[in-house]
C-alpha cells in the first residue's frame, strides 16, 4: 500500500544534510559542484541529497530577496487584526484576499488576542491608511487593527541545528 502524500518522509538529517542546508541558506545559489567540495562528498551524491530534501519537503523552495528601499519601498509596518466575535467563518476569506495583495510581505494567523499579524510593504503612510481603510476597516469581519512602524527588520531563517 502507498504511503499517504500528506505524511511526510521521518528520516532524520544527518550531519551531511545539515552541511548542505547551511550552505544553501547562504547562497542559494551556489553550483552543486562547489556545494560537493565544501562538503567533502561526490558531486552525484551531492545532487542526491539536495533533491531528497526537496522531496522530503525539507527544504521547500528557493528564493530571491529584494532590497525594499530598491524598489522604492520606503515603509514597512506591522498591522494586528482582530476578528469580530460573530465572524469567525469568515476568517479563511479574510486570509485569502490578503495573501493575493501584493503589498503584503507576510501574513500570520494567530492563536491569541491578535486573529492575524500583516507584514506590509508600502511607500509611504498615505498608502498604509489606504491599504487599512480599503482591505481591513472596510471588511465586515474585522473588528479592530492596530498599525506599528517597522524600524529594522532582521531575519535570520530557521536553521538546520535545531
Amino acid at each position: 500500500m502507498a504511503a499517504s502524500k500528506n505524511i511526510r518522509d521521518s528520516r532524520p538529517i544527518d550531519d551531511v544534510d545539515r552541511r548542505l542546508i547551511q550552505l544553501l541558506q547562504v547562497d542559494g545559489r551556489i553550483s552543486n559542484s562547489e556545494l560537493a567540495q565544501k562538503v567533502g562528498i561526490a558531486p552525484s551524491t551531492c545532487l542526491a541529497r539536495i533533491r531528497s530534501l526537496l522531496d522530503r519537503k525539507i527544504i521547500t523552495g528557493f528564493t530571491a530577496e529584494l532590497d525594499p528601499s530598491a524598489l522604492g519601498i520606503d515603509l514597512e509596518v506591522l498591522i494586528s487584526v482582530s476578528i469580530r466575535a460573530g465572524a469567525r467563518q469568515k476568517i479563511s476569506e479574510l486570509s485569502e484576499d490578503l495573501r493575493k495583495l501584493p503589498q503584503v510581505m507576510q501574513l500570520f494567523f494567530l492563536g491569541g488576542v491578535e486573529d492575524f499579524i500583516i507584514h506590509l510593504a508600502a511607500h509611504n503612510a498615505e498608502e498604509v491608511r489606504d491599504f487599512v481603510m480599503e482591505h481591513l476597516t472596510a471588511h465586515p469581519a474585522v473588528a479592530s487593527t492596530r498599525t506599528s512602524i517597522v524600524f529594522e527588520h532582521y531575519r535570520t531563517g530557521l536553521s538546520a541545528e535545531i
